[in-house]
Parts: structure tokens; C-alpha cells; sequence
């Protein structure tokens, strides 16, 4: 039976389709023709793809028979491999390796040695910063116990180096601000120091106060004084370990003290830095926490007042770290989360940010109902069928007042014991009683209080850990644990850094009847470096896909060759070992046994990600791992299975040394090939530079000076790089130079090693060489190690950007292959060799394998009018689409001329239709993942031109209106003024300061990443794209000993049948549903240690109201500055006039 022509809209001249053969650029049918009922047509998809004939006497083109495109294919495959035999010269390299054995040995990686040694190693670098920390911790307390209290203390009396007077310098407002300062600074000279990367004076300590703390307090003052004492200590420590890096104490009271003294970074928009907010200093001023914020939502709390709880809220969270647990909830007569979360949830990142989305959704309405509030905020913390914290628990409350004690709460909840302590939060200016508010905190061990304005917010918010520090204190040295943060971004520029923390006590006795005093003093820290923990991994025997890392009690990696943090924030870079690698049920079992601490090996199968992110690996890994005690880390090891030997050169022979070397210097260039040399430290006064052809020349010079043999250089790596050059060099000449290139349209062949080399023949070749000279991070190299056969890589092309350049013969497709062989059962892998196609000469090619001509010379075979024809991609190719595309799904090579500038480019953009045919037919599988890393431009703020303002401004109506003046609206509207003069905004971002500042301009965010891999179909496979009579017939079929996809398609005629298109670039992404993934929490262990109870805690002092009346003086002098347009001169910020500290 036949079956007519397709059609889409217009009729197009062509031939009437039967089964199988299509019948192609025939004439169409009669016309009584029909197409045959479209449920006939699904019956009938089978028997279309049947060998049958075309209709008597109709000339036409038919859809190729399957065994013809399967003997295209064992064309292409042999041509392929046939140009790799004569040119990769693989048989030949391994030949050369053998005929030099005497030149090398096989060395062998033993696992569990070497991650013992490197745990080992690891140990004892962080045991000897250990050893710092105490020595600091015991000193200081030692100083402050002497140090005696000066009411009197003057500003003239304390001599010390201000971190940020430089910067304040340059600030007009803040220059105006300390005009009347009598704080003496120093002005110190600086060096450079490579190791700290900054300028820095080893004599002296630098000295870092928030902008929102007077400089002049007394409490400040005297801080200053005894920490003064530290220095030396600081300085001491330095001399025992030359290798230390930051030491830094960060007091209670705002004060930092660090060394070696150097200019702070502050940024150029106000610098808010407050060492009592860092991570670091909150892990080690506190044990964990279970926190339920409540907010009262009732209908007195609006506008301003609301604001600042929302900004409160938000500014608490920032105080949680990864080891807390928190839930945010609203209440009025009824309680209720804010966001999606249902339970106490992990403090990271991504679930902080899900709740201060949703806290700004807040909307007052109602009547306060403390009791609901409290009894939502209890039965949370009394949850135990969820991951939580299990240490300190507490209730943090917002509200603007209320009469209600709910004393009946807490004696069903947390009397007689306690457990819970409960924080009261007096938000705004207002004229309510305050004294249930105070009784709730007092009778629960807890704190009160108050914000009027935004100026309190960020002191009011933290401050509650020194109440959590009282247990710490009063259990003395049992508490004096050192711990170890996440990785983060060091704020003086260091990079990626790691922080030991060691809580510093006061000593002192509190009073006539020598009660303990229960304050925390502050926190000393000792920063290490990754770059020097990473020294102490084996870096090159362990080849170019194995790799060291490590991870701490919440799974967070500490080392990995994946941790790449793209932006450079203050956050903690929490990047879990999960979202490092591919997940899968054998990593997460790895997971697991590396937090519990435990020992272990396992050899698994898993997916792995190329370096350039386009590819996805099936490839077989050995994992194995120890714990690096008296820390919580624990350190893995990843090796495949051709990297358990290696070569180590044993070049003795010192006239070889020279032999070779020579290989290496320009002038043998152009007989030899063109060397690349990777950019390792070979030696330490070797210079680096990112230009391949200047470190060669650094190279040579210094090699002109010393011998391979040096101490001062790495005998090993310089060993193996002479003999891969001289290696590389015979294979050019047995093989490459006497072979004619273009006779096979090749632009280049090259070779590249373990060892450091790679070299590119002919010479004028290597201008065009794009790869990375170190083979480790080159992409090619990698891969061909992990894959049996030949690897295709297209050039890289993005959408966004213009097509390829054809000119010149410059655009290549490279073909790569590892050269494998055995040594005495040893199996190595040292090499990769390969060829650099002509894309055009190539593509051609292409066409002639794919056609009925037996060779290119052959003319090409007419079809008479009468005679039946199977199409082929090179006479047809206006009718059939012949592409091969390689395992991520990238176009490699296309029978369309037009095509050919699209090569290297995801093959959805250039035929979505048929790709997603393929992937719907299990050639493809797509794999998902998320970059926790990634840094994006910030989105533009939504308040901007004719929004409303987010702060409510008076009118002259208002200045004139007298009970204005008096109310306490306007005092507190007065406060955030003041503030605004200080803090640029507090709400909103200023647009100037964000277009000038780097800070400003990106952020952190989530990009999705997804990648194609080949499927479970490995077999020649005939298939239709079923679209009425827009369907097409593909046949698509792998080529053996290669990653790529031979298909063969009729071009569509109409377009109404596009589907979805696939897509493969990166995207920006909220990440995974946090809603959801917070159900089934990953697994971690918080630290061993917790102190949330002591039963001599004397919790008398538990807050009390700091409000200062207004003046009416002083509003209207502040008024008069403000309709003026002046500054206000110098203010003492509020918890610097008054502290409960005092």
C-alpha cells in the first residue's frame, strides 16, 4: 500500500512516500491519492521500516535500507581508525616507553599509605597551630585577670596601630566624625609578603573597630589597653612556627587584634565588619543551637516598627551558623511558620535565605497572642523525630508589647529545669509596659532587649551569646576545646582559609563575694591557609584523574579539586561533598563513614563531570579514606584504576639530560614540533606567568643555572619532564616527520603526557592551539584516559556567540586516544596521542563515506528516470541530513555546507527536533546538577523610581505640626536619620555605590548545569518522528571504538512540528526545592561537645530597658542640620553610651 507525500500548508514539489523505501523527488501522487487513517499509520510503523520496493514505474530516491547506513558506518570507523594507526602513532609511543626502560621505574600508589601519611601530615600542621592557640587563649586570660579598670582612661592614654585609619582618611564623613578623636595611631611602614599576600610590619599588632562602636568608650578604651599585652605573645608564636599565618583575638566587645599588622580591607561602600558576626567567632563563643524565632504580627505592629523586625529577624539569622538548627514563625491569636519549613531546619545558606524571603511577607493584622506564640515555639523544640542540634534551646521573641506574663506556658513547657532559654525582644518606640516582657526573660535564663531604632538592631541581635557563653565559662577547661570552621574567604585577603578557634575566659572574680564571673572574653583564631594543606598532598604521581579531599562533621568539603568558589564573599563556603561530585547511593554511603569517622575502601562505578562541564563519564573509582585525628576531618583518596602505577624517571646520565633538554629550546621548533610545557613549580625561583612561551624561557634560564638535580627544585618533576620531552621527540621522528599531513587533512598531530609535554607538530600548528598546556587541567587528556577508543572534541561554541571562523584551514576537530601498555603486569597509562581534523577537508570526507562512491575520485552514480535509488549524504543532501555527533551531544561533522560553522555547538540548536527523537529513544540521558559556587550579577532593586519609599519621610506639615515633634514616632524616625548619615541605607542598596563596587556587583547564586551521555541503546536503530504528515525517518547508530552518534535523517519539510527544545547550556537557578529537601535532610553529626547547662549560672542579670528620652534640644538641632543639608558632628552610637556590659 502506498502512502502519499507529506504536506505542510502550500504543497511542495516531491515524490509520494511508501512505506519504506520514501519514495524522494518523485512526481506526486494522482489525484484520488489519500493518506491512510493516522491510527493505521501507528499500526503500520513496523512494517514502514521493511525493505519494500517503490511503486511501478515511479523514479525516485528512497529512505536508505538499513544495512547500507550500517556499512556508512563501518566505513567511517575504519577511515577513522586507520588515520589514528598511521598518525596517532600509539603502538609506536608504546614501543619507544619499552625501548627506554632503563630510564624510569613503576612506581606504585598504595592507598591506605598514602592517605594515612597525608592525615598524618595534616595533623600535625593543624597540632602545631593548636599549640599557638593556647598559648594565645592562656595569655589573654592571664592579662585581662591583671589588667585593672580604668574609669578615667583618657584616649590620649592608649597608643596602638588603627587598621582602617587610612581608609577613614580618605572618607570625608568619617574624617568629619573623628575630627575631635584624641586616640593617638600609628602610622607604620609595610612589606610585601607573598605568604600572607599583603603588605604587613611583624612588629606590630593592627587594630580593626566596627564603625558603629565609639572608638572613645570607655569599655573600648580599656580593651585596647590590656590586649595591648598581646603583641608579644603574637610575636613569640611567630618566631616557634615561622609558617603561621593570621593571629587574630576578636574580643566581646566589637575590638579585633590581629597579626602581623596590616592596612584593612575596607570596602568602598560603608564597611560593616564586626568580628562578633563571623562564623569563626560564633562557633567558638558558643555550642550549638536549637532557636524558634516568633514575631508578633498583631495589628499594633505596623509600618516602622514592623520594618524593623523583619530587618531584626534577618539580622539574627546572619548570627546561626551550619552546626544550628532554626524556624521562623508569625503569631497574632494564631502561630504559624513563615515560609515552607515545618520543623527546626539547618542554619545553612540556602534555608536562611528561604526564611528572610519569607519574613518580608509579613503582614500585621490581629491581637497579640503570646500563648500561641510560645506554645508553637515549644512543641518545635520538644520535636525529636527530626536532625536537630540537641544543645542550646531557645525562644526568641519580637514584639512591640503586651500585659499577657503566659506564665502558664512556661510551667507546662520549661519549668522546674529550664531547659529552654527565652529571649524578649522590645521592638520600636512605643509606651507599653515592659515589664512582662523582662519577667519572660528572667524567669527563663534568657535576656531582654530593646530596639527603638535601626541603629540597635545589629548589637541587640548578637549579644544573646554571651548569655550562651556563661555554661562555656563556668565549665572552664573543659570547654576549652579548639574547634575548626568551614572553609571561608579571608577577609584580609589570604583566599580559602580555615580558622582554629579557642574561646578566651575571664578569670576575674565578680564582686566582694568572689562569684566566677561567667563572661566570655572573646575568641582567639588562628587562620590556615588551603593552598598549605594542599602542599601536603601528593600532587602529580597520583595522575591526572586522581585526587585528595576532605570533609567535615556537616559533610562541607575542606579539600577537593572541585572547590572553585566563583565569588569572593565573606560567607562560609559550604559546598557539600554531595554537590562536589555527581551524587549517587555509593557516595552518600561514603558520606556517611567519613563523618562517623570511620575507615574504609570501596571500588564503585560512578558519573563524573568533564573539566570544561560539557561531558558527563561513566568511569570505575577507588575511594578510600581515613579520619585526621584530633580534628573533624576526615580525608579521602580517589584514584582510578590505571593510576596505581606511575613513572618515575631516573635520568643519571647527565649527557642524556642535556641530549634532551635541548628538545625543549625554541631553535628545534621547527624540525621537532612545537613543546608546551605545564606551569608546575619546578622550582622555587622559577617565575611563573600565564604565558605558556615566557614561563618556557623562565624555564630555560634557570635551568642554565642549575642543574635537574638541585636541591632547591623538584627532582621529580623536572626527571619526568626531560624524558617525556625526549620521549615525544623519538616519536616524531618514527612516526610524524615523514608523514605528509594534508594528504589526510590533518592541521596537526600532538602528544601529550603525564610527565609535563605537549607537544604539537608541525610547528605553525601550535598558533592555533587552543588546549591547556598543563595535560591535568586540559579537558582531551582527561577524558581520552577515562574512555577506551578514540575521543572527538568539536571546538567549543556557545550560542550566544557568532559561528565559527572558516578561514584558513584553522578550525579543527581534535581526535585523542590513551597510549596504554603493561610492565610486568603493571598497567600505565602516561600519554594521550592524537590528530587535529580539517573541519572542511573532513566534511567532505564525511559525505563520500556516506555515499554509494567507493572512493572520492569515483563520479557519482545517476539514477535513471525509471530506476529505483537508495539516497545517499552526498548526491541527496538537500533531501537527507547526515551528522555525526559526539557523547555530550555536540555536532562533530554535517553533510550541510551550512552547517559547518555550527559544528561544536549543542545539536538541539541545530535540529531540536531531531535530538529530542534521540533522547526520547534512550540515545541520550540527561543528568541535572546544581553550582552552589557560581557568581551572578545582582538582580536590580525593585524600589527604585516611582516605587514607593521603603521609609516613611516627613513633610513640612509634619516639622511644623508640634505634637509631631513630641511623639515617640518622631524621636525613632530621628535615630534612623542619624543612622542613615553613617549607614548609607540600611534597606536598600544604594544604586551609585553598587555600579562602582565589585562587592556590590555580584553575588552569590545557584547555577543549573545539565549535561548529555550516551544511553543504554548501543545497536544500529531505525526510528520515525511520528508528526502527521510532517514525520520523519531517522536512522542513528554508534560508531564503535569512538564516542560518536552516526545518524542519518530526512530533512523536515514544515515546521509545525517542532517540539521543545533540549537544553544544555548553564541557567540560573533557585537550586532544588528547599521545601523539600529539608524532608529528607542529609546526614551529618554536629561537635562532640556541648555546653548549654551549668547548675552555678547565676542568671540575675538578664536585661533591662536602655531607651533614652529624647531631648528637645537636641531634635531640634538635628532637624535644623538636616533642613541645612550639614553633617552632624560626632555621635556616639547607643550601646557605646550604654552598655549592660557595664
Amino acid at each position: 500500500m502506498a502512502v502519499p507525500a507529506r504536506t505542510c500548508g502550500s504543497s511542495r514539489p516531491g515524490p509520494a512516500r511508501t512505506a519504506l523505501p520514501w519514495p524522494r523527488r518523485g512526481p506526486r501522487p494522482g489525484p484520488g491519492a489519500s493518506r491512510p487513517p493516522r491510527p493505521l499509520l501507528l499500526l503500520l510503523q513496523p512494517l514502514l521500516l521493511l525493505p519494500l520496493l517503490a511503486a511501478p514505474g515511479a523514479s525516485a530516491y528512497s529512505f536508505p535500507q538499513q544495512h547500507t547506513m550500517q556499512h556508512w558506518a563501518r566505513r567511517l570507523e575504519q577511515e577513522i581508525d586507520g588515520v589514528m594507526r598511521i598518525f596517532g602513532g600509539v603502538q609506536q609511543l608504546r614501543e619507544i616507553y619499552k625501548d627506554n626502560r632503563n630510564l624510569f621505574e613503576v612506581q606504585e600508589n598504595e592507598p591506605q599509605k598514602l592517605v594515612e601519611k597525608v592525615a598524618g601530615d595534616i595533623e600535625s600542621l593543624l597540632d602545631r597551630k593548636v599549640q599557638a592557640l593556647k598559648r594565645l587563649a592562656d595569655a589573654a586570660e592571664n592579662f585581662q585577670k591583671a589588667h585593672r579598670w580604668q574609669d578615667n582612661i583618657k584616649e590620649e592614654d592608649i597608643v596602638y596601630y588603627d587598621a582602617k585609619a587610612d581608609a577613614e582618611l580618605d572618607d570625608p564623613e568619617i574624617e568629619d566624625m573623628e575630627r575631635g578623636s584624641k586616640v593617638s595611631t600609628l602610622r607604620l611602614d609595610f612589606v610585601e609578603d607573598s605568604n600572607f599576600k599583603n603588605k604587613v610590619n611583624y612588629s606590630y599588632t593592627a587594630v580593626q573597630i566596627p564603625t558603629d562602636i565609639y572608638k572613645g568608650s570607655t569599655v573600648i578604651l580599656n580593651e585596647l589597653n590590656w590586649t595591648e599585652a598581646l603583641e608579644n605573645v603574637f610575636t613569640e608564636n611567630r618566631r616557634q612556627d615561622p609558617t603561621l599565618l593570621w593571629q587574630v583575638f576578636g574580643s566581646a566587645t566589637g575590638v579585633t587584634r590581629y597579626y602581623p599588622a596590616t592596612p584593612w580591607r575596607a570596602p568602598k561602600k560603608i564597611d560593616l565588619y564586626d568580628v562578633r558576626r563571623r562564623p569563626w567567632y560564633i562557633q567558638g563563643a558558643s555550642s550549638p543551637k536549637d532557636m524558634v524565632i516568633i514575631v508578633d504580627v498583631s495589628g499594633s505592629v505596623s509600618g516602622l516598627t514592623l520594618k524593623l523586625m523583619k530587618t531584626s529577624v534577618c539580622e539574627m539569622l546572619d548570627t546561626l551558623s551550619d552546626d544550628d538548627y532554626v524556624n521562623v514563625a508569625s503569631f497574632n491569636e494564631k502561630a504559624q511558620p513563615v515560609s515552607c519549613f515545618t520543623h527546626l531546619v539547618q542554619a545553612n545558606v540556602r534555608n536562611k535565605k528561604v526564611f528572610k524571603e519569607a519574613v518580608q511577607g509579613m503582614v500585621a493584622k490581629g491581637t497579640t497572642g503570646y500563648k500561641a506564640g510560645f506554645e508553637y515555639a515549644f512543641d518545635q523544640l520538644q520535636n525529636s523525630n527530626i536532625t536537630r542540634a540537641n544543645c542550646n534551646k531557645m525562644i526568641m521573641m519580637f514584639t512591640d508589647g503586651g500585659e499577657d506574663r503566659v506564665q502558664d506556658v512556661f510551667e507546662k513547657y520549661n519549668w522546674p529545669n529550664r531547659t529552654v532559654r527565652v529571649f524578649t525582644f522590645s521592638v520600636g518606640q512605643h509606651n507599653y509596659d515592659v515589664t512582662p516582657l523582662q519577667w519572660m526573660a528572667c524567669a527563663n535564663k534568657g535576656y531582654y532587649f530593646e530596639i527603638p531604632s535601626i541603629g540597635a538592631i545589629r548589637i541587640n541581635t548578637q549579644e544573646y551569646l554571651d548569655v550562651l557563653g556563661r555554661p562555656m565559662v563556668l565549665a572552664g577547661k573543659e570547654a576549652k576545646q579548639v574547634q575548626w570552621t568551614n572553609v571561608y574567604e579571608d577577609a584580609l585577603g589570604l583566599g580559602l582559609v580555615v580558622t582554629g578557634t579557642l574561646p578566651v575566659f575571664n578569670l576575674t572574680q565578680d564582686g566582694p563575694g568572689e562569684k566566677k564571673n561567667q563572661l566570655i572574653l572573646g575568641v582567639m583564631g588562628i587562620d590556615v591557609a588551603l593552598n598549605d594543606i594542599k602542599r601536603l598532598t601528593p600532587n602529580y604521581t597520583l595522575g591526572a584523574n586522581g585526587y585528595v579531599f576532605a570533609i567535615d562533621l556537616n559533610g562541607y568539603v575542606l579539600l577537593h579539586p572541585n572547590l572553585k568558589p566563583q565569588s569572593n564573599f565573606r560567607e562560609p563556603v559550604t559546598l557539600d561533598f554531595l554537590d562536589a561530585e555527581l551524587e549517587d547511593e555509593n557516595k552518600e554511603e561514603i558520606r556517611r563513614s567519613m563523618i562517623d569517622g570511620n575507615r574504609g575502601h570501596k571500588q564503585i562505578r560512578t558519573l563524573v563531570k568533564s573539566l570544561d562541564e560539557r561531558y558527563i563519564d561513566e568511569v570505575t573509582r577507588n575511594y578510600t579514606w581515613v579520619p585526621i585525628r584530633n580534628t573533624n576531618y576526615s580525608l579521602g583518596l580517589v584514584l582510578p584504576p590505571y593510576g596505581t602505577f606511575y613513572l618515575q624517571a631516573n635520568l643519571s646520565d647527565q649527557i642524556l639530560q642535556v641530549k634532551y633538554f635541548e628538545f625543549l629550546l625554541p631553535s628545534s621548533f621547527e624540525s621537532e614540533g612545537h613543546v608546551f610545557i605545564a606551569p608546575r613549580e619546578y622550582c622555587k625561583d622559577l617565575n611563573a606567568s600565564d604565558n605558556n612561551t615566557e614561563f618556557l624561557k623562565n624555564f630555560i634560564e634557570l635551568m642554565e643555572k642549575v642543574t635537574p638535580d638541585s636541591k632547591q627544585c623538584n627532582n621529580f618533576l623536572l626527571h619526568n619532564l626531560i624524558l617525556d620531552t625526549g620521549i615525544t621527540q623519538q616519536l616524531v621522528e618514527r612516526v610524524w616527520r615523514d608523514q605528509d599531513l594534508n594528504t589526510y587533512s590533518l592541521l596537526a598531530v600532538f602528544a601529550a603526557t603525564d610527565g609535563g609535554i605537549t607537544r604539537v607538530f608541525p610547528n605553525k600548528a601550535a598558533e592555533d592551539w587552543m588546549e591547556s598546556p598543563e595535560p591535568f587541567s586540559a579537558s582531551f587528556y582527561r577524558r581520552s584516559l577515562d574512555n577506551r577508543g578514540y575521543v572527538f572534541k568539536p571546538p567549543h561554541q556557545d550560542a550566544l556567540l557568532r559561528p565559527l571562523e572558516l578561514e584558513n584551514d584553522t578550525v579543527g576537530i581534535l581526535v585523542s586516544t590513551a597510549v596504554e601498555f603493561s610492565l610486568g603486569g603493571r598497567m600505565l597509562r602516561p600519554a594521550v596521542v592524537g590528530v587535529k581534523l580539517d573541519l572542511e577537508a573532513w566534511a567532505e570526507k564525511f559525505k563520500v563515506l556516506a555515499s554509494n562512491r567507493t572512493h572520492q575520485d569515483q563520479p557519482q552514480k545517476q539514477c535513471g528516470p525509471s530506476s529505483h535509488c537508495e539516497m545517499d549524504c552526498e548526491v541527496n543532501n538537500e533531501d537527507l541530513l547526515c551528522v555525526l555527533i559526539d557523547d555530550g551531544g555536540f555536532l562533530v561533522l554535517s553533510n550541510q555546507n551550512h552547517q559547518w560553522d555550527q559544528v561544536g555547538r549543542f545539536f538541539s540548536e541545530v535540529d531540536a527536533n531531531l535530538m529530542l527523537a534521540l533522547y526520547n529513544n534512550s540515545f541520550y540521558t540527561r543528568k541535572e546538577s546544581y553550582d552552589y559556587q557560581a557568581a551572578c550579577a545582582p538582580q536590580p532593586p525593585g524600589n527604585l523610581g516611582a516605587a514607593p519609599r521603603g521609609v516613611f519621610v516627613p513633610t513640612i506639615a509634619d516639622f511644623l505640626n508640634l505634637a509631631w515633634w513630641t511623639s515617640a514616632a518622631a524621636w525613632s524616625l530621628f535615630q534612623q536619620l542619624l543612622y542613615g548619615f553613617i549607614y548609607h541605607s540600611w534597606f536598600q542598596a544604594d544604586p551609585a555605590e553598587a555600579e562602582g563596587n565589585p562587592e556590590a556587583r555580584e553575588s552569590s547564586c545557584v547555577m543549573k548545569q545539565t549535561q548529555y551521555y550516551f544511553g543504554s541503546v548501543n545497536a544500529s536503530y531505525n526510528a520515525i518522528i511520528d508528526c502527521g504528515n510532517c514525520s520523519r525517518l531517522f536512522h542513528a547508530q554508534r560508531l564503535s571504538n569512538t564516542n560518536l552518534l552516526f545518524v542519518v535523517a530526512e530533512k523536515p519539510l514544515c515546521s509545525q512540528c517542532e517540539a521543545g527544545r533540549l537544553l544544555q547550556k548553564e541557567t540560573h537557578s533557585d537550586g532544588p526545592e528547599q521545601c523539600e529537601l529539608v524532608q529528607r535532610p542529609r546526614y551529618r553529626r554536629g561537635p562532640h561537645i556541648c555546653f548549654d547547662y551549668n547548675a552555678t549560672e547565676d542568671t540575675s542579670d538578664c536585661g533591662r530597658g536602655a531607651s533614652f528620652p529624647p531631648s528637645l534640644s537636641i531634635l531640634v538641632s538635628l532637624q535644623l542640620l538636616l533642613l541645612l543639608g550639614l553633617p552632624p558632628g560626632p555621635q556616639a552610637p547607643l550601646h557605646a553610651q550604654a552598655s549592660h556590659r557595664l
